[in-house]
């Protein structure tokens, strides 16, 4: 019993030793082809703060970087 144990607390650790964090092998595979309202919002959110974050950037650069003449 114990020998289970530790071959399964060693497999464990190298599991995350090698992927950086636990892996699931009974999760049910969900397809992208479905229609999941969460996940299009949450795309949608990340290109909304993307665009926000690169017009930031763009109006630093415009308003308080001088330039080098």
């Amino acid at each position: 019993m114990d020998y289970i144990k530790a071959n399964r607390k060693g497999s464990r650790e190298a599991e995350i030793e090698n992927h950086g964090h636990p892996v699931s092998f009974n999760r049910v595979h969900v397809s992208k082809k479905v229609y999941n309202r969460k996940r299009d919002k949450a795309d949608a959110l990340l290109v909304f703060y993307r665009l926000l974050q690169l017009v930031l950037v763009v109006v630093h650069r415009i308003f308080f970087l001088k330039p080098l003449d």
